[in-house]
């Protein structure tokens, strides 16, 4: 593979639903999977470079783990997903379909990322938050709770974007706004809040974060 040679794994023992003698997947060399834990690299997955993968963590299908990146925790990638560089995925963090993870990046927690979408820079994925379609984290972006980002939507710079907060379409949400907390059980007025917390030049950024907030940002616009 990019004239490197990769080695497939065996078992040599029996572990979580292992049994040994059992083929796996494809590494470069033994650094690029822990012997400690129940990790493990199926199917044509491949782990190569300075990347290492341990603790509980799996790697399934056709992706692809490289540079100096660590796969860990109880975390899992499979189908055709990469994650390179110096990223991270850890605790039961989730990274499938054709999305990559890269850079200083982490994704964590219980959070997924897929679809072709991507996280990448010092950007943070974590707790239940989801990134799919074809959006990006980027940056110093975190989004995390139980957060969504998705479809052409864009989240980067120094934003912060959690709570039950929802973006997609193609909005783009940057720090030039800050800190964005949107929690769609409270009692409040939208207007109130609005009118409190963002100038109304800022608000063509916020589009897309949820239909009802969208309204108000039509009429506020419009008025």
């Amino acid at each position: 593979m990019n004239g490197m040679t990769l080695y497939q794994i065996q078992a040599l023992k029996d572990f979580s639903n292992i049994k040994r003698g059992d083929l796996g997947g494809w590494i470069q060399s033994k650094k690029n999977l822990s012997q400690e834990g129940d990790c493990w690299v199926f199917g044509e997955a491949t782990v190569y470079g300075e990347a290492t993968v341990y603790g509980n963590a799996r790697v399934y299908d056709k992706a692809q783990v490289w540079g100096s990146a660590q796969v860990s925790g109880n975390a899992r990638v499979w189908g055709i997903a990469r994650v390179y560089s110096n990223a991270k995925v850890f605790g039961k963090a989730q990274v499938s379909g054709e999305a990559q993870v890269w850079g200083e990046a982490q994704v964590f927690g219980e959070a997924h990322v897929w679809g072709d979408a991507s996280v990448r820079g010092e950007a943070q994925v974590s707790g239940e938050a989801q990134v799919w379609g074809e959006a990006q984290v980027f940056g110093e972006a975190h989004v995390w709770g139980d957060a969504s980002v998705r479809g052409e939507a864009q989240v980067f710079d120094k934003a912060r974007v959690y709570g039950k907060a929802h973006i997609y379409g193609e909005a783009k949400v940057s720090g030039h706004i800050g800190t964005i907390k949107i929690d769609f059980n409270f009692g409040g007025d939208f207007n109130e809040i609005l009118e409190s917390l963002f100038h109304k030049d800022n608000l063509p950024i916020l589009m897309g974060i949820h239909p009802d907030l969208d309204k108000i940002i039509q009429y506020k616009l419009s008025h």
